[in-house]
Formats: structure tokens, C-alpha cells, sequence
């Protein structure tokens, strides 16, 4: 018994340190799993915190990236307005460059035509020569009165004038004609070296100079016009050239008493002569003027006399008034003189009788 005691205590001994043992292992796993419960829940806390930071920032994130969004298309917007407003402005400057190019080119096409028009005029002697007489016509026309001038006049030699400047005598009548040597300047234009220069320059210059002499012979006619004429050059090119290079042909036309001139020469010349025929009138009407300056100096004396007679009237009237002033001076005095007297009947001035007065003296 005591041997089976023995036993059984230490049986019911290990049962019972089994069973602490269990307990204890229990109550730790008990206690382990309250901790893990509580663990998990903070962890699940956490996550929900973590959740819902995200998604706020998600949403702030959406918001700023919305709104930089809007931002950028407003910018895109407003520079593509700009952009189109710009490129509508460059548009309209280069459509209105366009039609300033268009009117120029139309100009440069009509002027084309017109220089086309001027080579075929030049090249035509009849019509080169029509164009020397219309610029004349449109010089002498434009600066020269009316009456003074003629235009195709036929002299006493048969003859017939370009124009006819009608100059009082001396020097009379001068006669311009247009000439235009317009090949033999080409040529010499067109030189290619000094040989070539001077055969053309000597061309040139003996053209000038047959012109010259046919003018001479033609249009200086004496007793008929004056002892002089004029050669119009329509080109300042050609009479630039002729002054320049070929002073002989310039001389010897002086000696021929052929001046040439060129369209500006020719305005002054004509301005000059415009001046003379001013002088001429003048000297027409200075006996009228005379004549009007005497009838004028008559009126002076005429108006002399009379204001002579005006002034002796007034000097009558003066004396005429100054006598009237002294008689109603006297008379004034008089009625004083009345207001004075006493009539009463025992009044009056030792030495004089009551109620009379003195005669007052003669005026």
C-alpha cells in the first residue's frame, strides 16, 4: 500500500504539474491570442488610417492636378486666341503688301508699255519729231501769254517755224525749232572703244551742226525776224553731251547764232522772254499812265481850290459865330442889369431918376 502510495502520489503528482502545466500553457496561449486580437485590431486601425490618408491625398492630388489642368487649357486657349489674332493681323499686312505689289507691278507693267511706246516713237524720225514739237507746244504753252507766241508759222520764205516767239523789235521774231539726232548719239552711246567713241563723237557732232545750219538758212529771215533762232533739244541726256564733250559744235553754233537749248534751258529762257514782253506792255501803256497822272494832278488842283473856299467859309463862320457869342454876351449882360433895377417909386440910385436906365453902348 505504501508502495502503491507512493506511486499514485507521484502519478497524482504528475497529473497535477501536467496539468498546471497545461493550465499555464493555456492561459499563455489565451493570454497570446488577446494580444494578437489586439495587435490585429490596431494593425486594421492603422490601415484604415493609412486608407484614409491615402484617399485624401488621392483627393487633393485629383483637385490640384484638375486644377492645373484648367490653368493650362485656359493659357493654351488664350495663346492659341492670341496666336490666331496675330497670325489674322499678319495676314491682313501681307494681303495689303500683296495689292501694294499688285499696283506697283502694274505700274512697272504700264510703264513697260510706255517705254515700248517711246523706242517706237523714237525710232520713227516723223514721230520722234512730233515728240520734240509736243514737249515745245507744252513749254511755250504753259509759260509764255497768250498772243506772244505761234505755233507752225509760215515765214516770208515759205517756210513754216516749229514756233514763233512774236518779240517786239529789237530783236523781233524768233523762230525755235525741235530737232533730235537721237542715231548718232546711240551710236556713240554704244561705243565699244576710243576708235569707235571718236568716229561716233564726230558723226554726232556734224549732225548737230547740219541742224544748226538748216536752221540758220530756214527760220532767220532779215527784216523778218530777229538775227537769231533757237534749237530745241527735247532730251537733257543728249544736250548734256553735246555741252560736255563737244564744245566745238557748241561754239560754232554761237558764231551761226543758233543757240541750242534743252527743256530746262528753254523754261528759262522763256521765263526771260515773258519778262521782256512785261516790260513791253509797260512801255505801251506808259503814255496812257502819263495821261491818266495829268488828269489826276488836275483833280489834285481842282481839289485844292475847293478845299481853299471850304476852309475861307469856315473861317467866315467862325468870325460870324464869334460876333454872335459877343451879342448874346451883351444881351445876357442886359437882362442882368433889368433884374437889378428897383422900381419901387421912393428906391433908386443916388443921381439918377427913378425907373430909367442907361443906354447900354453901341454894339
Amino acid at each position: 500500500m505504501t508502495g502503491l502510495d507512493a506511486n499514485t502520489l507521484i502519478v497524482l503528482g504528475a497529473v497535477a504539474v501536467l496539468a498546471v502545466l497545461v493550465l499555464f500553457v493555456t492561459f499563455r496561449s489565451a493570454r497570446g491570442q488577446t494580444e494578437i486580437n489586439t495587435r490585429l485590431s490596431g494593425l486594421a486601425e492603422r490601415q484604415d488610417g493609412i486608407r484614409d490618408s491615402l484617399n485624401a491625398r488621392l483627393q487633393d492630388q485629383e483637385r490640384a492636378i484638375s486644377e492645373r489642368l484648367e490653368g493650362v487649357t485656359r493659357r493654351v486657349g488664350a495663346s492659341l486666341e492670341s496666336s490666331t489674332e496675330k497670325t489674322g493681323e499678319s495676314l491682313q499686312k501681307i494681303r495689303e503688301r500683296l495689292a501694294v505689289m499688285d499696283q506697283a507691278q502694274k505700274k512697272i507693267t504700264d510703264l513697260s508699255e510706255q517705254m515700248v511706246g517711246l523706242e517706237n516713237i523714237l525710232a520713227n524720225k516723223q514721230a520722234r519729231g512730233a515728240f520734240g514739237e509736243i514737249q515745245l507746244r507744252d513749254l511755250v504753252e504753259t509759260l509764255m501769254p497768250p498772243g506772244a507766241f505761234a505755233f507752225q508759222e509760215t515765214l516770208g520764205n515759205g517756210k513754216r517755224a516749229d514756233c514763233l516767239l512774236r518779240l517786239p523789235n529789237p530783236p523781233g521774231p524768233i523762230a525755235i525749232d525741235a530737232k533730235f539726232p537721237l542715231e548718232s548719239w546711240q551710236r556713240l552711246q554704244n561705243a565699244t572703244d576710243e576708235r569707235e567713241r571718236i568716229e561716233a563723237g564726230r558723226r554726232f557732232s556734224a549732225d548737230v551742226l547740219k541742224h544748226v545750219r538748216d536752221i540758220r538758212e530756214k527760220y532767220i529771215v532779215p527784216g523778218e525776224t530777229g538775227d537769231a533762232a533757237l534749237m530745241f533739244l527735247p532730251s537733257e541726256s543728249v544736250y548734256a553731251e553735246l555741252h560736255a564733250n563737244h564744245a566745238n559744235a557748241v561754239e560754232q553754233s554761237f558764231r551761226e547764232k543758233v543757240y541750242i537749248v534743252s527743256p530746262t534751258t528753254l523754261w528759262a529762257t522763256l521765263n526771260t522772254v515773258r519778262a521782256v514782253f512785261r516790260d513791253v506792255r509797260m512801255r505801251e501803256q506808259a503814255h496812257l499812265i502819263q495821261k491818266e497822272v495829268e488828269t489826276m494832278m488836275a483833280d489834285v488842283g481842282r481839289l485844292d481850290d475847293r478845299v481853299g473856299k471850304l476852309a475861307s467859309h469856315f473861317d467866315q463862320a467862325r468870325r460870324d459865330i464869334e460876333q454872335i457869342q459877343t451879342s448874346s454876351r451883351k444881351i445876357s449882360s442886359r437882362g442882368e442889369k433889368i433884374s437889378e433895377l428897383d422900381l419901387e417909386e421912393d428906391g433908386g440910385a443916388p443921381g439918377k431918376a427913378p425907373g430909367t436906365l442907361q443906354a447900354p453902348p453901341a454894339e
